[in-house]
């Protein structure tokens, strides 16, 4: 893919699953990097593999739901190399729980790092590459942010908001010069699901209930640098996720079998934890 030969690229959530996984494929690629991560040890740790590695790249510790943070991160990569052609707002974590057992607390953090975070990156990027007169950014929503999934809903809330803001953006920005893209995977084996938060569920008992088997995370990066590169507006992956998410498009009911399952299968997990809880 020479079309990320010698471009420079931002990447959130760099330290770990989807994000190191698209720095390091960019990296085989050719492209000049700024790895940001709230994880500083992790994102300088992974900056420093690829540039054993032979690569350009350089960690920046950022919190994303913090936009001075984000502008200073972006400026900084400007003033280093001149430009800034691609801004992956990837950063994201998990809640797994039903509405019923969540508290404002789980709504507000997933909020500020999945929805403002993106928004924060989205916008500061976005100035700079109207100003440019070129650039394309890429935010990581997911399959959950095209059909829902009940037992996340805060997460899938934050996803819908994304796809929302990336889709609508992409007819302002088109005759600006600036492309826009939505990710939207299926299950991807990454660290979000060692770090999400669960409540009335062990992560143990919600992997073993997940519908899909996981794809890894270097098979997923590469699916979505092609979509990347071929401008796509929404990338959905894998073929589970095209087929899903068309049979909704269809009739939203074809869906309710598969929603109903992953409720119900919940609630028994949800129910034997209390059972063994003293």
């Amino acid at each position: 893919m020479n079309e990320f030969k010698d471009k420079v690229a931002l990447v959130t959530g760099a330290a770990s699953g989807i994000g190191r996984a698209l720095c390091e494929e960019l990296n085989r690629n050719g492209a000049i990097l700024v790895l940001a991560d709230i994880n500083r040890e992790g994102v300088e740790r992974v900056a420093s593999d690829l540039t054993r590695a032979g690569g350009r790249a350089s960690a920046a510790h950022l919190d994303v739901s913090r936009i001075e943070e984000v502008q200073a991160v972006i400026a900084d990569a400007i003033a280093r190399h001149g430009r800034l052609d691609y801004m992956f707002n990837n950063a994201g974590i998990g809640v797994a729980g039903e509405v019923r057992d969540l508290d404002i607390n789980h709504w507000r953090r997933i909020v500020d790092i999945n929805l403002w975070g993106v928004i924060c990156g989205t916008t500061s990027a976005y100035s700079v590459m109207v100003k440019q007169g070129f650039g394309h950014i890429v935010n990581t929503a997911s399959l959950a942010g095209l059909i829902g999934y009940p037992t996340m809903t805060p997460y899938s809330t934050t996803k819908f908001a994304v796809v929302g803001l990336s889709t609508s953006l992409r007819a302002e920005a088109k005759g600006l010069g600036v492309k826009v893209t939505a990710v939207c995977p299926g299950f991807i084996q990454t660290g979000i699901f060692d770090s999400a938060e669960t409540v009335g569920i062990s992560m143990k008992d919600l992997l073993a209930k997940l519908p899909f088997k996981p794809i890894d995370a270097t098979s997923a990066a590469r699916i979505i640098l092609r979509g990347v590169a071929r401008n796509k507006a929404i990338i959905v992956f894998p073929l589970y996720g095209r087929v899903v998410w068309r049979l909704r498009r269809l009739c939203w009911a074809f869906g309710n079998p598969l929603d109903a399952k992953t409720v119900r299968d919940f609630r028994e997990s949800r129910a034997e934890a209390q059972t063994e809880t003293p």
